[in-house]
């Protein structure tokens, strides 16, 4: 009988610990280490998951020969497509052959709808097997009635044990295997329940091995915490090739798949998705969702350029400020960093003279996207300005630019492309950095340069 050893790991980062202890010294959080029991491996175990043997020459199967990276095959690698171009805009072109791909989200964002159409699509021309863990086949069957999807071919498998879908796997062969969700997922050598840290660890190791080394493509769903990060140990992050989030309240008909690291491209890729009657629908243009404003323009109200992964997206941002009751006024930014609207306003104090100290200030990026670059930082200071002294800025004007703690306005990068973006969309006057200013603009679009953040107010 094999001896059964434990261990404390933390629920947070999954740092292990033999014994336990109050705070976990990787990330420093407290109460947050519980005890789960590993056996140990039998004697004689097999090291190699079933299907071993690589269907094609795949340069990421697992090789037990040493040799010299220059002798590496090059070739091109079969990218397949998941039939949605912004799922494949995200993935880096699409899907690579022995790759894990992990997508989270919220409840209800649409994980197991934008798979289940890909999976619907992609089993008219290849083998998928779909195992759900979560619902029965009979509400899978009804979902994908509802959203008219073709299922012919899909095959279906309601399973939670590794082991069992292991075995099921090496007798079908699939091309695309789709786990629906790892948190449901179980060993039966480890005695911790579904979801724990060594559960989800060592089924995902156990998973993204089979997919490597049989070159299948592995597309796992995960859950997520209340503050949005993906539920389970840190750990699991670093087995898999692609990280993908889904994000979208269930008040707004748009989702974003966000990538936050894909090891076959960009890692700031950005894909638009519409939820409607019939399930998940791309955008196509971004932009024209995101400019969709009121006949009559408001203070406070602008639209700036962003660069999302290889494309730049107009969005439009809203500041309203209002006189402060408290002692301690509030800054509340949706879409933005709190902590850089705080230091944005001091240097709009510091070198534009406009002082917000006694004013609630409430940011808002329209559409729920969130903008992670610094390029928002001009046009978030130009609204604030147009909130706090209620006039409106011209529906024409389009903005970008970083904003440093001296005033001065830092160039960003793929300028030209965001004029340019901005001019096809009926925009004829920009604000930007004078490092990104064009020697001549596009036709019908007036370039204002700006060095200071005292020259923007200047314009204005």
């Amino acid at each position: 009988m094999a001896k059964v050893k434990s261990a404390f790991v933390c629920t947070e980062c999954g740092a292990e610990y033999r014994k336990w202890q109050g705070q976990c010294s990787s990330c420093q959080e407290w109460n947050t280490l519980s005890e789960v029991r590993l056996s140990a491996a039998r004697p004689g175990a097999a090291t190699t998951a079933p299907g071993s043997g690589p269907r094609g020459g795949y340069a990421g199967s697992l090789s037990r020969e040493v040799i010299d990276l220059a002798s590496v095959d090059l070739g091109e690698v079969p990218r397949l497509s998941s039939t949605f171009a912004e799922f494949d805009r995200v993935l880096g072109g699409g899907l690579v052959p022995g790759s894990a791909v992990l997508l989270g989200g919220h409840p209800g964002a649409g994980k197991s709808t934008l798979l289940l159409q890909t999976a619907g699509k992609l089993a008219q021309s290849r083998r998928v097997l779909y195992v759900t863990g979560e619902e029965s086949l009979s509400q899978v069957a009804m979902r994908a009635h509802r959203l008219q999807l073709p299922v012919q071919g899909l095959k279906m498998l309601a399973e939670t044990s590794i082991e069992t879908i292991l075995a099921v796997v090496e007798r079908e062969r699939p091309e695309i295997l789709i786990i629906d969700s790892i948190q449901t997922m179980h060993l039966e050598d480890i005695g911790s329940a579904p979801g724990g840290v060594a559960q989800v660890r060592e089924s995902a190791a156990a998973l993204t091995r089979f997919a490597k080394q049989s070159n299948t493509v592995l597309l796992l769903v995960g859950h997520v915490t209340k503050d949005g990060t993906l539920a389970g140990p840190k750990v699991l992050e670093h087995m898999i090739d692609a990280s993908l989030l889904l994000e979208g309240g269930a008040d707004s008909r748009f989702r974003t798949l966000r990538g936050q690291k894909n090891r076959f491209g960009a890692v700031n890729e950005l894909g638009v998705f519409a939820m409607l009657e019939h399930g998940l629908k791309e955008v196509k243009n971004p932009s024209a969702i995101f400019l969709s404003r009121g006949e009559e323009q408001a203070p406070g109200s602008l639209v700036m350029v962003v660069w999302e992964g290889t494309r730049p997206i107009l969005v439009e941002v809203q500041a309203l400020l209002d006189e402060s009751a408290l002692g301690n006024p509030r800054r509340v930014a949706v879409g933005l960093d709190p902590n850089r609207l705080a230091m944005l306003l001091a240097v709009l104090h510091r070198h534009g003279g406009l002082f917000t100290g006694d004013q609630d200030v409430f940011l808002n990026v329209v559409g729920g996207v969130k903008v992670l670059e610094t390029s928002a930082d001009l046009a978030v200071l130009l609204a604030v300005v147009s909130s706090l002294q209620g006039r409106p800025l011209p529906r024409e004007l389009v903005v970008f630019g970083e904003v440093g703690l001296s005033g001065e306005i830092r160039p960003v990068p793929s300028g030209q492309e965001r004029i340019v973006e901005a001019a096809k969309h009926g925009f004829t006057r920009a604000i930007v950095p004078r490092a990104n200013a064009p020697k001549r603009g596009p036709p019908g679009m007036e370039v204002v340069a700006v060095d200071k953040l005292a020259d923007a107010l200047e314009v204005l």
